[in-house]
C-alpha cells in the first residue's frame, strides 16, 4: 500500500478531508489535477457548522484574520458608490434566501438554537478562497502529502483495497491504498470511473460570476436586483458581480468567460450601459441539481461536490463539503485502524444524504422565486411578506446558518442487523437512508442529542472547543461521577476523559461528543450503549 487512503482532489474538502484522517493517524495521499490552487471566485460566505469545525481545530484566528481583510473590501465597496446612488442594505444584513435580503435586527436571538455558540459568533464574511489557503497552511504543518498536477486517470478495486492509476509531470503512475474518496468536484472523475447513480434535475438557468473593472456601472443597485428579464448582483466588494437569466443552461460551460459575455449579460439584465474593461476573475454557473444515491460503492467514498451538484444561491455548497469531510474523517479512520464498530461507516450517508438533498431543494426552491414571471413574482411577494416578520427571519437565519442540522444519533433496534462497514461489497443504497446514525429526524428545541455540541465554559476557564483540537472523541465527566469513569476507562484508547464542572449548567451531569462535534450522549443511564454503538466493543 502507498497510503491507507487515497483523497483526489485538493480544494477545501479534500483538504479538510485529509487532515481530520491525519489527526486521527492514516497515513493519505492526496492527488490535485491543479498545479496551483484555484482563484477563481466562488463562495463568499461559510456558516456555523463550517465555522465550528475550524475552532475546534483551533483555526478561528485565521478565519478572523481573513474576515478582516473581506470586511475592509466591502467597506470599501460601500464608500466608492456616489452619494444618493439608489437601493440599499439593511442596518444588520443575515444572508438573503432568492435574493430577498434578511434584516438580522428581527431574529429572535434567544432561540435555543442560538445559545451557546461561544465566539464563532460574528463571524461567516470569509471567501472560499481563504477558506482553501487556511486548509492548505494547516495540511501543511500536519505533513499531509499533497500532490499537485496529479490527475485520476483510471481506478480499480476489489477486497484488499483500491488501485488508482493517475497522470502528472512525471508521466503515468499507479497508487495503491486501502480506500479512496473522490473530493473532485462536480464533475468527478471518480464519480463517473466508478459509475455512482447521479440522479437529479436539469438546468434552466445561465449564471455568472465575475470579479471586473467596469464603467457607467453609477446606476447600478447594489445588493440583489430581479428585474423583467432576471437577476443581477453588485458588491459586495468592488467589481463584484453576478448576473442570471432564465433562458436554459449555458451553450458551453468550459469556454473561457469574456468581458462581452459578461458586459452582454449585465446589460440586458439591468439595463444599465455599462462597460466591462477587464475580467479579473469570472466563472459560469446553472443550476443542475444531482446527488448520488450513495456516498458509498465499496471501498471508494464521495464527498463535497463529487456527490452532489446545485447552483451556488446561497453558499450551501463549501459548507455542506466541510460537512461531509468532518463527518466522514473520524469514520473512515475507525475503519481504516480497525477500531469501527458494525455499521459505522455507512452512517456517513445515512446522515449526510438528508441534508444533502435539503440543499438541493433549498437552491430550486429559489430560482423558482427569482423566476421573472408573473406567478413566481406572486409567490415571492407572500414568502418576502413571511420573511419579513420576527419568526419569519428567525426561521430562514436558522436554515441558511446551519445552526438546524442534527442527526438521529439514539440507538435502534436493527443495528444488530447493521452491514459490516469493513466489508468491501457493502453497497450503501436506498437502505443506508435508515441505517444506524440515519437521516436527520425532527428535535424538541434546546434538545443536545444528535446536534453540534454547546461550547460550554468550564470550570478551569477553558471551553469545549479547546480540548478539540486533536480530534478525538471526547466524554465531559461534570458531575464527580465514579460511575461514568468506569464506563470510560476500558474507551481510554479512542475517548478522552475531562472532569470539570460546568456553572452554566448545572443539570448536565456528562455529555459525549463524537470527533465531529455531535453529542452523542448528554446523560441518562445509556452510556455504556452509546459508547459501543460509536466507538466500538469496550476493550477487556
Amino acid at each position: 500500500m502507498d497510503a491507507d487512503v487515497i483523497v483526489a482532489g485538493g480544494g477545501p474538502v479534500g483538504l479538510m478531508l485529509a487532515c481530520e484522517l491525519t489527526l486521527a493517524g492514516v497515513d493519505v495521499i492526496v492527488v490535485e489535477r491543479l498545479t496551483e490552487p484555484d482563484t477563481t471566485i466562488k463562495a463568499g460566505a461559510i456558516n456555523a457548522p463550517t465555522i465550528e469545525a475550524f475552532y475546534r481545530r483551533g483555526l478561528l484566528p485565521a478565519l478572523r484574520a481573513a474576515q478582516a481583510t473581506q470586511r475592509e473590501r466591502f467597506e470599501r465597496f460601500m464608500r466608492q458608490r456616489p452619494a444618493g446612488a439608489p437601493g440599499g442594505l439593511p442596518a444588520r444584513p443575515l444572508g438573503h434566501y432568492a435574493g430577498i435580503m434578511l434584516d438580522g435586527s428581527l431574529v429572535d436571538d434567544a432561540d435555543p438554537d442560538f445559545t451557546d455558540r461561544g465566539p464563532i459568533e460574528g463571524i461567516g464574511m470569509v471567501p472560499q478562497q481563504d477558506v482553501e489557503r487556511i486548509l492548505g497552511e494547516w495540511a501543511g504543518r500536519l505533513g499531509v502529502d499533497v500532490r499537485r498536477g496529479v490527475a485520476v486517470a483510471n481506478l480499480d478495486y476489489d477486497e484488499e483495497g483500491v488501485t488508482v492509476a493517475v497522470e502528472g509531470p512525471d508521466g503515468a503512475a499507479s497508487l495503491r491504498a486501502g480506500w479512496l474518496v473522490g473530493c473532485d468536484g462536480g464533475r468527478s472523475t471518480v464519480r463517473k470511473l466508478a459509475a455512482f447513480p447521479f440522479p437529479g434535475t436539469e438546468g434552466q438557468i445561465t449564471g455568472h460570476q465575475a470579479l471586473v473593472e467596469m464603467t457607467g456601472d453609477e446606476e447600478l443597485r447594489p445588493g440583489w436586483n430581479r428585474t423583467d428579464t432576471g437577476v443581477y448582483v453588485n458588491g459586495p466588494l468592488p467589481g463584484r458581480i453576478l448576473t442570471v437569466e432564465f433562458d436554459g443552461p449555458p451553450a458551453d460551460r468550459e469556454a473561457p468567460v469574456t468581458a462581452q459575455e459578461l458586459q452582454t449579460s449585465l446589460r440586458r439584465v439591468s439595463g444599465v450601459p455599462v462597460k466591462v474593461t477587464a475580467v479579473r476573475s469570472a466563472t459560469r454557473f446553472t443550476d443542475n441539481a444531482r446527488q448520488a444515491s450513495t456516498y458509498r460503492l465499496g471501498r471508494v467514498l464521495l464527498a463535497g461536490d463529487a456527490a452532489h451538484v446545485h447552483s451556488p444561491f446561497g453558499a450551501q455548497g463549501l459548507n455542506l463539503g466541510i460537512g461531509d469531510a468532518v463527518n466522514l474523517g473520524w469514520k473512515l479512520a475507525a475503519t481504516v485502524r480497525g477500531r469501527a464498530p458494525k455499521g459505522l461507516l455507512d452512517t456517513y450517508t445515512a446522515e449526510r444524504h438528508p441534508i444533502g438533498a435539503w440543499v438541493l431543494d433549498w437552491t430550486r426552491s429559489q430560482v423558482l422565486l427569482m423566476r421573472p414571471d408573473a406567478h413566481s413574482r406572486a409567490l415571492r411577494s407572500v414568502v418576502a411578506d413571511l420573511m419579513a416578520t420576527p419568526s419569519g427571519t428567525t426561521y430562514f437565519v436558522k436554515r441558511i446558518s446551519g445552526v438546524w442540522q442534527h442527526y438521529d444519533v439514539a440507538p435502534r433496534e436493527r443495528e444488530e442487523a447493521a452491514p459490516d462497514a469493513s466489508g468491501p461489497d457493502v453497497l450503501a443504497g436506498p437502505d443506508a437512508l435508515t441505517a444506524p446514525g440515519g437521516p436527520a429526524v425532527p428535535a424538541e428545541p434546546g434538545t443536545l442529542l444528535g446536534r453540534s455540541a454547546p461550547d460550554l465554559v468550564l470550570a478551569d476557564g477553558t471551553r469545549l472547543a479547546d480540548h478539540c483540537h486533536d480530534g478525538r472523541a471526547l466524554l465531559f465527566d461534570l458531575a464527580d461521577d465514579a460511575a461514568l469513569r468506569e464506563a470510560a476507562a476500558p474507551y481510554a484508547d479512542r475517548v478522552s476523559l475531562v472532569t470539570t464542572t460546568c456553572e452554566a449548567r448545572p443539570g448536565l451531569k456528562g455529555l459525549l461528543v463524537r470527533p465531529d462535534g455531535v453529542v452523542a450522549w448528554a446523560g441518562g443511564p445509556a452510556l455504556a450503549d452509546a459508547l459501543e454503538r460509536w466507538f466500538g466493543p469496550a476493550l477487556v
